[in-house]
Parts: C-alpha cells; structure tokens; sequence
C-alpha cells in the first residue's frame, strides 16, 4: 500500500521549525563559530565580534527571544521520496502555521503584499514561500529556512559565458563578496550554485545553505574548489561584522546541475552570522 504525506503533519513540522529557528542558532554553525573564536587572536576585535555572537545565541535560546531583529521571509522546502503519495492540498495549511508561529513567538512581520504595487505590511509575516522537490525513496523531509532581508539583498544571479570557466565563477563570488558582504552581516555561509537555467540557479544557491557547514562537498573536485574559494573570500579582510580580520566566511557551500552548452549560470545566496533553518524528518 502506497503511504501518503498528511498535510497537517506538514503544517505542525512548520509551526515548531520556525518557533525553534527564530531563537536558536543553526549547531553545525555555532560549532564553526566556536572554531574561528578558538584561533582568533584573543586581542583582535574580531576575536570580540565572535564572542557577542556566540553570547546573543545564548541569550536567544536562554530567553526565547529571536537571534536578530530581522525575523525574516519563511522558505519551505519539502523534499518527498518518489514512493509517496503526495496530496495536492500539502501546502494548505503552512500560511497559518506561519502567522500563529510569528503571532505566538512575537517575531516581526516582514513581508509586504506586491512587491511594486502595495508595500502595505501583510501583518502576519505571510505568504511562505514553499517548494516541493521530488526526491529518491520513501521518505519525507521538510527544510524551513528564515531569510533575512540584509542577507538575501547581497545575493546576485550572472549569466556568464561558457568560456568564463572556473576563473568566471570565482570573479563573481569575490566581487559580490566584496560589494555585499558588509550588508549581510558576516561571518557568512555562502551558498554557490552554477548551472541550470536563470530561474533554477538561484535555487541551487538557497539549496547549499541547508548543507551542513563542515560536510563533505559532492565530490573532490567540489571539495577543492570551495576551500580554494573560502581562503579567497577571506583573504580581503572584510572579517566579521565587516570590521576586519577573519573569518569573513565559515563556508562555501557549492551545488552545480547541468546547463545549456552557451551559458555557464552563476548565482549566490548569502547566509548571515544568524543562521536560521531547520530540517525535520517526516517520514
């Protein structure tokens, strides 16, 4: 017998993911935090900088009250095995878990109704953002990511040619680290995607924030690339808080796809130093 996915299962999951996330520190993030803290020169302003990260997550979590002001956009991904039946209403009732986990949690509402043409707060932090992703296997697994604004902001899309090579997508992220970075509030986790399509590439990028900072790359050669990208990134300085030293960056996490021979899609999603997500088995 086929088992199907309850969408109400689906709404609690989203309720709670979000109630934790708001006040609680991403762990394999505050490990990596706790790690730079650890070689940092114990005089440095950055090694200062760290301390009061890894001082308001506890506060946060003590307390109950949100990591940072910015409560964020809700991103919801589903990831459903093929051997599931999926009802056409799983969505339904992740609105409202949104608006009672907001409400209940006292986090600020930040989403507007139209983007161009009614700036008019929506009063509930809705509508989620939410994607189904059809996965291998039997199993279910939800990914709620909150988003702040300042983060999301320093992100960019480029469509390089295909001759841009290696050398085109390390150009990208350096530049958009150099430009952004301040804004998004580092130490940062930067999500990489290269490949697909203009509107899948995005994507990839949002997708590699979920992955564990410390885990191991999809390959060798994936694996190579990201740490020669991390040391780049924090080469320039920037540090934490945008106030020199390092770690600009905790991790460079890279997911490609494959593309249409005349293009080469480069997109970067930025996570800040209050790394916000949760990923819960369902079944």
């Amino acid at each position: 017998m086929t088992r199907e996915l309850n969408a109400q299962v689906v709404t609690e999951a989203v309720y709670s993911a979000i109630r934790h996330s708001a006040v609680a520190l991403r762990p394999d993030f505050r490990r990596a935090v706790e790690g730079a803290r650890a070689q940092a020169d114990p005089a440095s302003r950055a090694a200062g900088v760290l301390d009061r990260i890894l001082e308001n997550a506890l506060i946060a979590e003590t307390d109950g009250v949100p990591l940072c002001q910015d409560t964020g956009s809700v991103w919801v991904c589903l990831e459903v095995g093929e051997q599931l039946a999926v009802p056409g209403n799983i969505f339904s009732g992740v609105n409202d878990a949104v608006a009672r986990a907001y409400t209940d949690g006292r986090l600020r509402m930040s989403l507007v109704r139209d983007a161009l043409f009614d700036r008019a707060n929506t009063g509930n932090n809705t509508p989620a953002f939410c994607e189904l992703k059809l996965v291998p296997g039997a199993g279910a697994t939800l990914h709620v990511l909150l988003k702040g604004g300042g983060s999301d902001n320093a992100s960019r899309v480029v469509m390089l040619p295909p001759g841009a090579g290696a050398a085109g997508v390390r150009q990208v992220v350096l530049d958009c680290v150099r430009e952004k970075a301040a804004n998004a509030c580092p130490p940062l986790v930067i999500g990489l995607g290269v490949g697909a399509t203009f509107d899948k590439v995005a994507g990839l990028a949002k997708h590699a924030l979920l992955r564990e900072v410390g885990s191991a790359a999809a390959s060798a050669e994936a694996a190579a690339f990201e740490e020669e990208l991390l040391a780049e990134v924090n080469a320039l300085g920037i540090g934490p808080a945008a106030l020199g030293g390092a770690p600009t960056a905790l991790a460079v996490h890279l997911e490609t796809a494959p593309c249409h021979i005349a293009a080469l899609p480069v997109a970067v999603n930025m996570g800040c130093c209050a790394m916000r997500s949760a990923s819960v088995r369902l079944m």
